[in-house]
């Protein structure tokens, strides 16, 4: 008798399913980056002062260091949800 194998799946980090809930985990990441630093300039004067007076570039560095920093955590979480979801199967 041949033993039942079970065909063998395309790890799904590779597979276009894992790559859009990379890039969605991605964007919930920038997402929540730009929230927190709305946050941030709204309840802490001190920030909000430094980016007045540091100009329009000041700003920009600002956001992007925040929406930068938070996708990356929230992808690198993503991978770890993903590869956890696959080896429960």
């Amino acid at each position: 008798m041949r033993a039942n194998k079970t065909p063998k799946k395309p790890p799904s980090l590779l597979s276009p399913t894992g790559i859009i809930k990379l890039v969605t985990h991605a964007m919930m990441g920038a997402a929540l980056g730009l929230a927190f630093g709305l946050a941030l300039t709204l309840s802490n004067p001190a920030v909000a002062n430094l980016l007045n007076h540091g100009g329009s570039q000041a700003i920009l560095v600002f956001a992007l260091t925040l929406v930068t920093t938070f996708a990356i955590g929230a992808t690198l979480t993503g991978v770890v949800f993903i590869i956890d979801e696959d080896k429960e199967f």
